[in-house]
């Protein structure tokens, strides 16, 4: 045979091997390979996975850890419910294939233990040492000396008796005594009780708890693992030197390690710091189990040694925990469930003592640390509080049960009462908590009566009455600021230096020489100076940052280290140097809450602070600025009523000359509607404040730097509420010679109506403004319904407002120079909005950077503008959504429509 018939056969011989064809020569990807095992390992973790997150977001919406979602996802997927699938066990989760899908776990379970034990700080049981030490030795000693007690029947009533009796006495103790330090942490920070007097000594208690449990669990480990007595005493001997090795030289040489290579102050591990770090886990583990330790111990005593400064712990546990919370411990938890077979409890005396370890296991945790508590001076909800919360379980019952299956002190059947009683427990602590501990009884260490919150001057003076029309009442000095974003600065540093009466170009006075006098200072005050030192105020600033609390772990230890985050975090210390820099009092708070909680903590930081406005930066999607044919518009410049742009900096460009009918037609929709999840923050913010708010959108810097910049506030003035506010507002920003203003005073003329949209057009707007209202939990600001009565009383003050200003009477000199900065007109159309378009569009060209400040007007609003906002949608093709009106209101929305790219600051007066 030939060379080219032997290469064609050769081809054939190779084409014929399944393992290189894979599926398409039969091959069977569920099938185990021992030479090939990621097929398999990938199904099931899939298959793990696709569990536990669909558990728990169920779960989730009760408030419950993760924790339970993994295992009850493993118990779903083991023999008690779909084991019983015929051939589901033996094709997905083989025998053979469970030592490769353990070993996986396994590595995740040292770095997870690796990760909780860079949670555990001790600085923290400084913090009511006493009484955290109280609640501890109760938590332990009473609840090992019953798990003790309730072993002993459970012992012969469940085994054959084949296993040590002392050593089973000695895992059902620890089991029944040990708190689950990882899952009370999570749970406090949900709850927000890390920074009340329970949840300190809870934290403080549960460490001193964690630390125990695992030294007794290592020692029954230990115990069981050793041969004789002597060899029992070398391993525990050669531990505590393990320990004492890495808490004092490994410790230090870390530490000496991050600092040498920059890593510690720059507040984050480098490659090689991570390098480190990795291999110094695996060999800490790898050590702890050759001596006859279980290698988590070394994960956590590696956890141990990282050190805290700068964040770079937080910065640690962000590089590794999304890895090990979504793919490795999910296994590890999963693999519990499957070794748990709830079908063996099958029997009442098996039931009744499963409910017998719930309630022993619960009581004597519950009972001892509640007394404790008492005794310590805690009330009988707190006290209620802090023993539910002490005898929380979870992961780390679920570990020292699974070691005891491994080592054989535990049958499957005695194993699966446990995970039970542990999941039962889990599931309790949470509602119990609430119930126990409700948001109203609670007590923030550390905090302050609150100030009260709008004072006029003469209150402050002493006097007995304080008039709306004086100067400290018009003029908002105290401020709260909330960010919880970087991008959300300039916003916030825009509006904050516009609130100051001199710019920063003002000219400096020149420093004297040595042998010169220095120069007498006048003692006339700039007129926004005066007016405040006449009062003895000044400018106040509270600034809230917020961070979103998740189930990340990172999260969790920024939550109990806000105390000290608030004076490292950078975006508060950007804030704090502009304060300084304006001459402003800045005080900053740091909260780390969940998202859907901002609303109530904002209002009750407002409460607290005092503030008379709410400064809320809004970053949105970007939208598009509309395409007229006209050059790339500059920051302040927009598209008008007609596709020409709104400029505030340059010239007016017109619209495209050679456009045909078919241009509208076929021209592509501008959506404007992707407005984010803020959306329903924001709304919630408006309806539940306590005080003026004010939300500014910034859209965009300058392109370059310009030393005599001015700013022109562009309003609208319909009436309302919110208008007056809005009005009183531009007045102030006007006490800043950087600052003019154009506000128009729009009346609706007669009772005609919009021309009506023809069919397609209806269909469009339809489209384009949905009108649907979107159903939320919360009493959302709406247009009131006004009778004759209400609609009298606010024309009355309209018309005294618009009176006051415009012609000066009753304002206080220190207005003066404001005033002669604002161009006051008047306009009447039956069509409104198109015309404060129009006016922008025209007659603002040139006046500086273009801010649009409107009133929401959602509540007690004087007229409804929806259906010329309709017909704006139409003419510009913009999608506004239903959501971005709601937030915005119609005024700020008609210019977000026409394409507008000037800044917009949407006022609401406090109810």
């Amino acid at each position: 045979m030939g060379s080219f018939s032997s290469d064609v056969v050769e081809i054939a011989r190779r084409a014929a091997a399944p393992a290189q064809a894979g599926i398409f020569s039969g091959d069977n990807p569920a099938h185990w390979n021992v030479n090939d095992p990621i097929r398999l390992w990938v199904i099931q973790v899939v298959v793990i996975i696709g569990m536990t997150q669909l558990l728990a977001l169920i779960f989730g919406r009760i408030r419950q850890p993760r924790v339970i979602a993994e295992v009850v996802g493993g118990v779903i997927l083991g023999p008690s419910v779909m084991g019983r699938i015929p051939k589901f066990t033996t094709t997905i989760f083989p025998n053979e294939s469970m030592a490769a899908l353990n070993l996986t776990a396994n590595i995740g379970l040292v770095l997870f233990l690796f990760i909780v034990g860079m949670e555990v700080d001790m600085r923290i049981v400084r913090r009511n040492a006493k009484a955290s030490t109280a609640i501890s030795v109760a938590g332990l000693v009473v609840p090992l000396g019953l798990g003790a007690a309730v072993a002993v029947p459970i012992y012969h009533t469940f085994t054959d008796g084949t296993s040590n009796f002392g050593y089973f006495v000695l895992f059902v103790a620890v089991a029944v005594g040990i708190t689950a330090f990882p899952v009370l942490c999570r749970i406090l920070t949900e709850l927000q009780l890390l920074d009340t007097t329970v949840g300190v000594v809870v934290l403080s208690a549960g460490v001193g708890n964690d630390v125990v449990g695992w030294v007794l669990l290592a020692l029954a480990v230990a115990l069981i693992n050793a041969s004789s007595g002597l060899t029992a005493l070398w391993v525990l001997l050669t531990g505590i030197g393990f320990v004492l090795f890495m808490c004092f030289p490994v410790r230090r040489g870390y530490g000496w390690l991050a600092k040498k290579t920059g890593s510690l102050e720059a507040g984050g591990p480098s490659a090689m710091m991570m390098t480190v770090t990795i291999v110094m886990v695996f060999i800490s583990g790898f050590f702890t189990d050759i001596i006859g330790i279980h290698a988590i111990f070394g994960g956590f005593l590696a956890g141990m040694v990282i050190p805290h400064e700068h964040g770079y712990a937080i910065a640690l546990v962000e590089k590794l925990e999304d890895l090990v919370a979504i793919l490795l411990l999910p296994l590890y938890f999963a693999l519990s469930g499957l070794r748990t077979n709830l079908g063996l409890l099958d029997n009442g005396i098996t039931w009744g003592y499963v409910v017998l370890i719930c309630v022993v296991a619960f009581f004597s945790k519950f009972l001892g640390c509640a007394i404790a508590a008492k005794l310590s001076g805690f009330n009988i909800r707190e006290s209620g509080a802090i023993g539910t919360l002490m005898s929380c379980k979870g992961l780390v019952e679920l570990i020292v049960l699974n070691v005891g299956l491994q080592a054989g002190i535990l049958d499957t059947r005695t194993f699966s009462m446990f995970v039970l009683h542990a999941l039962i427990l889990t599931f309790m602590t949470t509602p119990l908590t609430l119930l126990f501990y409700p948001p109203r009884h609670r007590v923030n260490t550390g905090s302050n009566p609150p100030r009260p919150l709008a004072v006029t001057s003469e209150a402050e003076a002493g006097a007995a009455t304080a008039s709306r029309n004086d100067l400290q009442d018009t003029l908002k000095s105290r401020f709260s600021v909330i960010v919880d974003r970087v991008e959300q600065l300039p916003a916030v540093m825009t509006l904050l230096q516009l609130l100051r009466a001199t710019p920063l170009s003002a000219p400096q006075v020149p420093a004297p020489g040595l042998n010169e006098k220095a120069p007498q200072q006048p003692d006339t005050l700039s007129p926004l100076t005066q007016g405040l030192h006449t009062a003895e105020r000044r400018i106040s600033v509270d600034a809230l940052r917020l961070i979103e609390l998740t189930h990340r772990t990172s999260a969790v230890i920024r939550s109990q280290k806000a105390d000290s985050l608030v004076h490292s975090d950078t975006i508060l210390a950007v804030l704090k140097t502009l304060g300084y820099l304006n001459g402003m009092d800045v005080s900053t708070a740091l909260a780390v809450i969940g998202a859907e909680d901002f609303p109530v903590h904002i209002t009750q930081h407002i409460r607290d602070a005092g503030s008379q406005m709410v400064i809320l930066p809004w970053v949105a999607p970007s939208l598009p600025v509309e395409d007229s044919g006209a050059p790339p518009s500059t920051v302040g410049e927009s598209a008008g009523p007609s596709g020409s742009p709104i400029s505030g900096t340059g010239d007016v460009h017109a619209s495209t000359s050679g456009s045909t009918p078919f241009d509208a037609l076929f021209q592509q929709k501008r959506d404007l509607s992707a407005v984010g999840g803020q959306a329903q923050y924001i709304r919630r913010v408006f309806a539940e404040a306590p005080a003026d708010v004010v939300l500014f959108w910034d859209r965009g810097l300058p392109q370059a730097f310009e030393s005599d910049a001015q700013y022109h506030f562009f309003l609208p003035f319909f009436g309302g509420p919110d208008d007056r506010l809005a009005l009183s507002f531009v007045a102030q920003l006007c006490m800043n010679p950087a600052v003019s203003a154009t506000v128009v005073r729009v009346r609706r003329t007669g009772d005609e109506v919009l021309s009506p949209m023809n069919t397609i057009d209806e269909a469009k707007a339809v489209n384009l403004l949905h009108a649907d209202t979107t159903h939320t939990i919360f009493a959302d600001t709406v247009y009131g319904a006004q009778n004759t009565q209400t609609r009298l009383a606010s024309e009355t003050a309209d018309n005294l407002v618009w009176t006051r200003y415009t012609s000066s009477r009753g304002m206080p000199e220190q207005f003066a120079p404001a005033l002669a900065r604002i161009d006051f007109a008047e306009e009447a159309s039956n069509t409104p909005l198109h015309t404060i378009l129009d006016i922008a569009t025209r007659s603002l060209a040139g006046r500086g950077r273009l801010v649009i400040v409107a009133g929401r007007s959602r509540r007690m609003a004087t007229d409804s503008h929806f259906e010329e906002l309709r017909q704006l949608c139409v003419e510009h093709n913009a999608s506004l959504g239903s959501e971005l009106p709601k937030v915005l209101g119609d005024v700020a929305s008609a210019f977000v429509a026409a394409g507008s790219n000037a800044s917009i600051a949407v006022v609401q007066a406090a109810r």
